[in-house]
């Protein structure tokens, strides 16, 4: 006798439905959790203004409890980004511009953290359909994983050119690497090497990339860094249609 198969159909639905309820869910843990901040944060204030012992070990605790209660918001952060990842408007863009953004706006913390960027930009490059804000997100994160794994400060390669199919585009860091094992499992939903770590982020982009019908690939060696790729489609184009690149 065999076992009825599932409905692939239904099993989407089902999971359609727990992940719209669990994405409700955060959503409403997320109020109560602003207001107990709120309050320990006014707490805190108070006790600040006192010379006694008890209210000094009293601080101690409620400044634990604010940041433990900062951890958890910043983790339904991500998992709320998680969820919607799939949700992406998808419209031709400039790739370069992106990432000139992004690069812009990370550049002072890279001078902080004594991290040298270095810009290889094809000047070429056709459009990519994307998500402008969604993959900016995504690479911003990937970034300062590299910046994580560069303590010390060290060099960070940007590199976008032509593929076959498509574009592509690289981040290469000088950092700590990743051995076998850790590399295995870097993309599955919450496991981190961080202390601390919500272990959504690399997911994240992987399902925005993914969702953006690109691929994300990753290379390392421990103590000689590690290198992203990121390979996008470039949109079909329609007959007679010339093919726009962006230096529009």
């Amino acid at each position: 006798m065999t076992t009825p198969q599932p409905d692939p159909r239904r099993l989407v639905d089902e999971y359609a439905e727990i992940a719209q309820l669990a994405g409700g869910l955060a959503h409403e843990i997320k109020n109560p959790l602003s207001t107990i901040r709120m309050n320990m944060e006014l707490l805190a204030e108070d006790l600040r203004e006192s010379d006694s012992p008890a209210d000094r070990r009293a601080l101690r605790k409620v400044e634990l409890v604010d940041r433990e209660c900062l951890r958890l918001q910043e983790l339904l952060d991500n998992f709320l980004s998680y969820a919607k990842a799939h949700r992406l408007r998808r419209e031709p863009s400039n790739l370069n511009n992106v990432v000139r953004g992004v690069l812009d706006l990370y550049r002072p913390k890279a001078d902080e953290a004594k991290i040298e960027i270095l810009e290889f930009l094809a000047g070429d490059l056709p459009r990519v359909l994307l998500d402008a804000e969604a993959f900016h997100g995504a690479l911003l994160n990937l970034i300062l994983n590299a910046e994580q794994a560069m303590p010390a400060g060290g060099q960070l390669v940007v590199r976008s050119y032509d593929t076959p199919n498509g574009v592509a585009l690289d981040l290469i860091d000088t950092g700590c690497g990743m051995d076998e094992k850790t590399l295995s499992h870097i993309f599955k939903t919450f496991y981190s090497t961080k202390s601390g770590g919500s272990g959504l982020g690399l997911p994240t982009a992987r399902r925005i990339i993914e969702g953006l019908g690109g691929q994300i690939e990753l290379q390392s060696a421990v103590g000689r860094g590690t290198q992203v790729t990121i390979t996008l489609p470039t949109p079909a184009r329609l007959p007679g249609e010339k093919e726009a690149s962006c230096r529009e």
